[in-house]
């Protein structure tokens, strides 16, 4: 192709006429929360902002190393809220346990490829062969999202683990974890009933090639993880395990927080970036507080619709409004 490459088009990328896109021609940028971070994780960095009194409550949680039970409306921020601590507290990557009806405690502490050793298959990548057997054996062991935070820190702090939609699970899954939780400890059979070493048996953590040492069998935590729980209140919790948690209701945010989420969303793109569209903007914000507290939408959506609204994309119009800023409790998704 020859020439300057023109500007992004404004109207239709997709025509549904089988007339292509030109090569010399951008597709427009996604908006900033999903672009990937530059290390390559998916991801990104997005602000989060929330009330003095939901501050308060997180930091009590922090100070007494008590799980965070997190609960609100679909689109609240209940997940970002974790990432955000992690963020602004150097706790490394968040670990992530999604429960769903199937989830068992097991699941989070950790997996052992018994087949896998039976047929004598390679161990884990990255795995030594290392010459006596209760060490082999490790190499066929990997941590879950909650072993793994048990097992690990980050640079000399606690690890973050996000619990997310635990309302979803087993009935019996909160109490099970009510052991874990308090003690801090588990023990993996596998390991022991091994012979003891006295150097251990080394495992792998989620996520990564990163290995820790077992001993006896049992994992303990030097340090308590932070846990941040996440439900959309589809049930009661035994009285039990909410005893051992703090708990957070985070509210749906109204005009004005909308408006300053708004802004911190597409503050990277300039100052100004918004500037000519800002009357349009509050009109979306007044309609959609009026439809989420009918029918329930998300932060999220007022986000897409402003995103497309800047691009050139009417979202208010009725075809885009169903699809983008349809209510969740008819049929939209969670």
């Amino acid at each position: 192709m020859t020439g300057e490459p023109t500007e992004p088009r404004t109207e239709r990328l997709f025509r549904g006429t089988g007339e292509h896109y030109p090569d010399d021609v951008a597709l427009p940028e996604p908006p900033p929360w999903r672009r990937p971070r530059p290390d390559g994780t998916a991801r990104a960095e997005r602000p989060y902002l929330i009330g003095p009194e939901q501050v308060e409550v997180v930091n009590a949680a922090l100070r007494l190393r008590r799980p965070l039970l997190v609960t609100g409306n679909p689109g609240t921020g209940k997940s970002s809220l974790a990432y955000a601590v992690a963020d602004e507290l150097g706790l490394g990557p968040v670990l992530v346990w999604p429960v769903n009806t199937r989830s068992t405690l097991t699941d989070a502490l950790y997996r052992y490829d018994a087949i896998g050793r039976l047929r004598g298959e390679a161990p884990a990548p990255g795995a030594d062969h290392e010459p006596n057997a209760s060490a082999g054996v490790g190499s066929y062991v990997r941590l879950g999202p909650l072993g793994t935070a048990l097992a690990t820190r980050h640079e000399g702090r606690p690890r973050l683990l996000l619990i997310d939609e635990l309302d979803k699970s087993d009935v019996d899954l909160p109490n099970d974890l009510l052991h874990v939780l308090e003690e801090g400890e588990f023990t993996i059979p596998e390991l022991a009933r091994l012979p003891e070493s006295p150097d251990g048996v080394a495992v792998f953590t989620e996520g990564s090639q990163e290995r820790v040492t077992v001993h006896r069998g049992t994992v303990r935590c030097a340090d308590f993880p932070f846990v941040v729980i996440t439900s959309n209140g589809e049930r009661e919790f035994p009285p039990a395990f909410l005893r051992r948690c703090v708990r957070l209701e985070l509210p749906d945010p109204g005009r004005q927080q909308l408006q300053d989420i708004v802004r911190a969303h597409f503050a990277e793109a300039g100052p100004d970036v918004l500037a000519e569209h800002w009357p349009k903007v509050c009109e979306l914000i007044e309609s959609f507080v009026v439809r989420r507290d009918l029918g329930g939408l998300a932060t999220d959506q007022l986000l897409h619709a402003v995103h497309l609204l800047r691009q050139g994309v009417q979202p208010d119009a009725r075809h885009l409004r169903e699809a983008v800023l349809r209510e969740l409790r008819d049929g939209g998704g969670r």
